[in-house]
């Protein structure tokens, strides 16, 4: 099932570039409840989307969907972006849902917002109860695709710690990319929300680049 989920969205997102104005390849956005804001960066995503269009010669629509986490639409996006700041609860369906749809090809990177890391942990624990989350390695191909980076770059303070990517691994493929101390998403959002400076912003938007890039080529 993995193979054939992942090679319909491959097809798809390389078939029709340069021979349409359609865009061939959507992602979304995660909703989720236990009272976290869900809704944070509103503009990130759509700009990674369109940052990539131009520098990978991607076709991503760059109008974002949002989806329900357990919800069967999440299978119709290969790449869902989750942030926010606070709490995240998952019912038993939902943990169920998520599972198929991971274990199946599809991929979920989680970005912390500043606040979320105790609640993704415990309710990403309920989804792989038997795997944990793992430090990738600087040399990892997620931070060498098109732009190289020694490791997860720092875009916004938080408590002052290093920036670092875990990862979930299951039967060797990165199901989940989980940014910490990092930001990514705030470097995605337009220039005037937190005025990052143009140096901090490319950053960003070159690793979140690389991790679509990642993900689309079929890792």
């Amino acid at each position: 099932m993995k193979k054939v989920f992942l090679a319909t969205w491959l097809f798809l997102g390389t078939s029709l570039i340069g021979f349409t104005q359609n865009y061939s390849l959507k992602i979304a956005r995660a909703k989720y409840k236990g009272g976290g804001d869900w809704y944070a960066n509103p503009t990130s995503l759509s700009n990674l989307a369109k940052f990539c269009n131009k520098n990978l010669n991607t076709s991503i629509d760059p109008n974002i969907s949002d989806v329900d986490l357990g919800s069967s639409e999440m299978f119709r996006y290969p790449f869902i972006h989750m942030t926010g700041h606070g709490n995240v609860v998952l019912n038993p369906s939902e943990v169920d849902v998520i599972r198929k749809y991971l274990i199946g090809g599809g991929f979920l990177h989680i970005d912390d917002n500043y606040g979320m890391d105790l609640f993704v942990r415990r309710e990403i624990k309920k989804v792989f109860p038997e795997l944990n989350f793992e430090l990738i390695p600087a040399n990892h191909p997620i931070y060498h695709q098109k732009y190289q980076f020694n490791g997860l770059p720092k875009i916004h303070e938080h408590d002052g710690k290093p920036a670092q990517g875990f990862g979930l691994f299951y039967q060797g493929r990165l199901v989940c990319f989980y940014s910490a101390e990092c930001d990514l998403g705030d470097g995605w959002e337009d220039q005037s929300v937190h005025n990052d400076s143009p140096e901090i912003r490319l950053k960003a938007l070159q690793m979140g680049a690389n991790i679509l890039q990642f993900v689309f080529q079929g890792q």
